[in-house]
């Protein structure tokens, strides 16, 4: 079992006199985690602490923050395993894929530490006497409120991009996942000044009471809902907001592919980590044409999916986060079906302990359901038969979120309508992951806004100074 302890102004064991929380495996229902809260003064504390060092950390030389953030890569890559177990004990996330976003995060601090010294302002043309530049700045005090579904991948992105720009942190990791966020915060810390990183842990209390602060940025990657809370609390205090937010992804099979293959592509965007993946596939327009054998071909794909806790190296799908979660996408089900909806595979709850549900293909929807609608986070297919890619592009688009969507089609000329008219940050055709590296979107609507990703969040962390520089007496230099 993990014991958590908080990191406040360079002192680990600090405060937590808020109480203490327990985190249970989802596979097994057995206590993982002993973590303390903390307290809404020990978060102000925490901000005091940070501001005390935020200008150190700033002038140092960007060679030197690179070379730390390298260091801290190194300290995760020797723990890589270890937070892997951590990730899949806490949330069910089997081993595998657990391993594969911890190096994913490693991957993102040494892209950080190699783009960020070679960041530069630009020169201005003006008076010939006189000197004109823009120049980057860090913007001081950064609290990051991160999600439990990939936990290492998305802190490191963070995390890295704002320590790497100059800015010091104030860690606050999902309440599903706080001893992995302990682990890797132990690790960056290794290769870090005192006081530049804190962790503060506890429940959705903490991180409003992150967000209430007099902090510069708040960056968030959670949900819609809260989300926007942190959003209302950071216009009362003039900080800025990073969101990535909920999202209900679709995917359009075209009339002309391959049923099978497009089966293919769906199943893993639906059921990967249990369908817990921000771009996860979560509703699907199919062609009339082709959308019997695709179905059909989905269900085939689901029923062979072994299902399994995450420490079991055979398993394909593990538990859903927690039992809550599970009431939820079980609810939305259920509804579905008392809509006329058709349960084709899955969408009962299993006997047993743990927080299982099966992978399920829900046939016969309607754009209008919940299940179609909102976000379900779990491993749900929802599959609206469309009579034309107009209509399939129409329905895509009718959403209140826009974080990414995907397009199966063999038209060139379908693609590129999809990748203008669709409302999103992220548009991928024929492939429902995938991506060259460094790539960055704006999510939209409720998905969130700011840069989330690539070297484009490096500039979200820092503020840009505009400076005219004149010789006295109007003369020469």
């Amino acid at each position: 079992m993990y014991t958590v302890a908080q990191l406040i102004g360079g002192v680990w064991g600090a405060g937590g006199e808020g109480g203490e929380l327990v985190v249970h495996d989802p596979a097994d229902g057995s206590p993982v985690s002993s973590v303390p809260v903390a307290t809404a003064d020990e978060v102000g504390k925490a901000v005091e602490a940070a501001r005390g060092v935020a200008a150190e950390w700033a002038a140092t030389a960007p060679a030197e923050r690179a070379a730390a953030l390298h260091r801290a890569a190194d300290a995760v890559a020797a723990v890589a395993d270890e937070l892997a177990r951590a990730t899949t004990a806490e949330m069910g996330k089997p081993f595998a894929d657990a391993r594969g976003g911890v190096d994913a995060g490693i991957g993102t601090l040494r892209q950080y530490a190699e783009l960020a010294p070679v960041r530069g302002g630009r020169t201005l043309h003006g008076d010939p006497h006189a000197i004109d530049f823009m120049a980057p700045q860090p913007r001081g005090v950064v609290a990051a409120i991160t999600p439990w579904n990939d936990p290492v991948a998305v802190s490191c992105g963070l995390l890295g991009a704002a320590l790497v720009t100059g800015n010091v942190v104030l860690y606050k990791p999902s309440e599903r996942t706080p001893a992995t966020g302990w682990l890797l915060a132990r690790a960056l810390d290794s290769a870090l000044p005192p006081g530049v990183l804190s962790l503060l842990t506890g429940g959705p209390e903490v991180g409003a009471a992150l967000a209430a602060q007099e902090v510069d940025v708040v960056a968030h990657v959670g949900s819609t809902a809260t989300g926007r809370a942190i959003a209302a609390a950071a216009a009362r205090t003039g900080a800025k907001v990073l969101l990535e937010n909920g999202g209900s992804d679709p995917l359009v099979v075209d009339g002309d592919v391959d049923p099978v293959w497009a089966a293919g592509q769906a199943a893993v965007g639906a059921f990967a980590n249990a369908g817990q993946i921000c771009v996860a596939v979560e509703r699907i327009y199919a062609h009339r044409d082709v959308a019997e054998d695709f179905t059909q071909a989905l269900v085939d794909r689901a029923d062979r999916l072994r299902v399994g806790p995450g420490g079991d190296p055979a398993t394909e799908l593990g538990p859903l986060v927690d039992r809550r979660h599970r009431d939820h996408v079980h609810g939305q089900v259920t509804a579905a079906v008392a809509e006329g909806a058709r349960i084709r595979t899955g969408g009962t709850l299993p006997d047993g302990p743990g927080a299982f549900y099966p992978a399920t293909v829900v046939a016969d929807c309607r754009h209008d359901m919940t299940l179609v609608r909102e976000e379900t986070f779990g491993p749900v297919a929802a599959i609206v038969v469309v009579d034309s890619f107009s209509e399939a592009l129409r329905c895509a688009a009718d959403s209140p979120y826009g974080l990414a969507a995907t397009v199966l089609t063999g038209s060139m000329s379908h693609a590129q309508r999809a990748w203008r008219e669709l409302p999103v940050g992220t548009v991928k055709v024929n492939a429902v992951f995938g991506g060259a590296p460094g790539g960055a979107a704006h999510p939209r609507r409720g998905s969130g806004q700011g840069f989330g990703y690539g070297p484009e969040l490096l500039d979200e962390f820092t503020a840009t100074k505009a400076v005219h520089i004149e010789a006295p007496g109007g003369g020469h230099w």
